[in-house]
């Protein structure tokens, strides 16, 4: 039996965490915590499931590192500077724990990123367009970040220059922010939930790699997934859970 806690346990993702857990055969949901509770009840807990915000995530995973804990974080907001600060805590504490952050726990999202990454060094131009719902707090979300990495690394393995663009004027923002030479969009609507698109242009044809999330229950079995293997993975901090889909 798996025993789960779950940070950021009374928002949206985090009640759907819950529910999943409580439903899940050999899992056991031991603590609920969310902001004004102490975090002491975690300990109980063999795996944390952190769905919280991006401005409290690393006090979180700071003190569930601390305490040796196994951690999924499904939280946003995750550059190279903040996972370098993860691999640091772990290298000074003592305890064994596991940490692995998922961009995207969709089983379709995370086989996206992998076509688009596959795909990538074969088109001219690629831009990654993502849309949420108007209440997520960051930008671009951490999904078409990573996806912009991938891309970015599988063209520059291939010798395959930036696309090309010729703008030399521009409103501040209106071709989106690079990441890593990638353009990335982010489009703010109240009626969605969460979609990307990845498009990739050659000459005369458009590829387009598109996942839509029509609720946050289709998140659950890689959180599931990701509660079940984590203590199992070879490296203490992994991002993604591609490595459990076989990918």
């Amino acid at each position: 039996m798996i025993k789960v806690g779950v940070l950021g346990a009374r928002g949206r993702m985090g009640a759907e965490v819950c529910r999943a857990v409580a439903g899940a055969d050999g899992m056991e949901l031991v603590a609920a915590v969310d902001e004004g509770d102490a975090r002491d009840a975690l300990t109980a807990a063999d795996v944390v499931v952190d769905f919280t915000h991006p401005g409290v995530v690393m006090d979180n995973l700071r003190w569930c590192v601390e305490h040796g804990l196994h951690v999924v974080v499904g939280t946003s907001g995750f550059d190279p500077s903040r996972l370098d600060a993860v691999r640091g805590w772990q290298a000074e504490s003592s305890g064994a724990g596991n940490v692995l952050i998922g961009p995207n726990f969709g089983i379709g999202a995370v086989l996206m990123m992998h076509f688009a990454q596959k795909a990538a060094p074969f088109f001219e131009s690629v831009e990654v367009v993502e849309l949420h719902h108007p209440k997520k707090v960051d930008a671009p979300s951490g999904t078409a970040y990573r996806t912009a990495e991938l891309i970015a690394a599988a063209r520059a393995e291939a010798g395959v220059p930036r696309s090309p663009d010729a703008t030399t004027s521009e409103l501040d923002g209106a071709r989106g922010t690079d990441v890593e030479g990638v353009r990335v969009h982010a489009v703010r609507l109240s009626g969605l939930i969460a979609h990307q698109e990845v498009l990739l242009g050659g000459h005369g044809e458009v590829f387009t790699i598109r996942h839509d999330s029509m609720n946050r229950e289709s998140f659950m079995p890689g959180v599931l997934l990701a509660v079940r293997k984590v203590a199992e993975l070879p490296d203490r901090l992994t991002v993604g859970i591609d490595p459990l889909l076989g990918l």
